[in-house]
């Protein structure tokens, strides 16, 4: 049966879970084909960014234990002809890299200015660096936390997205340790990939495992709120959810070097805790619904 083919009547759980799936993916795909749409990418794009995902997929995270992955499996995996996996398996990947790897180097340099107490004044908070000294500064910030990046590179890309200002002495001052861009598209859509990745994959993990090893996966939400109190809830949140991430990111901190004696029982992970704020107005449909 197609995905989102005909339900027959008397359905068994089976067919009740490919539902239930189907109306969860027109409801992501809703806002994603908002966003599309807005910035001008055709079906035919997504049609070919849909293919190449799900060819990698088949490829990387579908193959049979003790065997290569073959063209043949991810074509009766993905229900694309051999021809197209074999023309996407030959191409190389969306160049995303760059993107990535700038972004983590920015993101490595605020968080090692927010954490290392070299760094800091004597109250303990970030302190206004010169961008070049013999001492402390904040050239040898970026050597220590973005590798080879040149150091005017990674000043300008901070004072673009607005986590630096510099003063007229020419020193620069952290404004804030998150690199979150208030301009440059590219950046943003880095991160709508992967925090939206995030949240589907814990989702899917919990589908999967969530009996035996579930993953803290919740949210809080009213329906037909006055909207004149969103503000300040808007506030409270932003306030607290920050809090509470630096309470988790300070734990990280002082447990990072924390390994075992055998390093063979010391896997590298990724990992982390993501807060999300949303509104949107009440359907008039629903509105009547009382």
């Amino acid at each position: 049966m197609n995905v989102f083919g005909k339900i027959i009547p008397n359905m068994n759980s089976a067919n009740v879970a490919q539902r239930a799936l189907n109306t969860a993916v027109l409801k992501l795909l809703r806002p994603l084909c908002r966003l599309l749409l807005r910035h001008h990418v055709p079906f035919s794009a997504f049609e070919e960014l849909a293919k190449h995902v799900y060819v990698q997929t088949a490829m990387q995270d579908f193959g049979i234990p003790g065997k290569k992955p073959t063209l043949s499996r991810a074509s009766i995996l993905t229900g694309l002809t051999r021809k197209d996996v074999q023309r996407i398996a030959a191409e190389t990947e969306p160049l995303t890299a760059a993107i990535d790897e700038g972004y983590n180097r920015a993101a490595r340099v605020l968080t090692g200015w927010a954490r290392d107490a070299e760094f800091h004044d004597a109250a303990g908070q970030p302190a206004p660096l010169a961008v070049h000294d013999d001492g402390i500064s904040f050239s040898m910030l970026v050597r220590r936390y973005s590798g080879d990046m040149p150091v005017r590179a990674v000043l300008d890309e901070l004072l673009r997205v607005g986590a630096v200002r510099q003063r007229g002495d020419d020193h620069v001052e952290l404004v804030t340790a998150a690199y979150v861009p208030k301009a440059g598209q590219a950046e943003k859509f880095g991160i709508l990939g992967t925090d939206v990745a995030d949240l589907i994959t814990t989702i899917d993990h919990n589908v999967q495992h969530g009996a035996e090893d579930p993953r803290f996966q919740r949210k809080v939400m009213y329906r037909d709120y006055p909207a004149a109190l969103v503000p300040a809830f808007r506030k409270l949140s932003a306030a607290q959810s920050q809090a509470l991430l630096e309470k988790f990111d300070h734990w990280l901190q002082l447990h990072a070097d924390d390994q075992p004696t055998d390093p063979a029982d010391a896997p590298l992970m990724r990992l982390g805790v993501g807060i999300y704020y949303f509104e949107e107005p009440m359907a008039p449909e629903a509105n009547q619904e009382k």
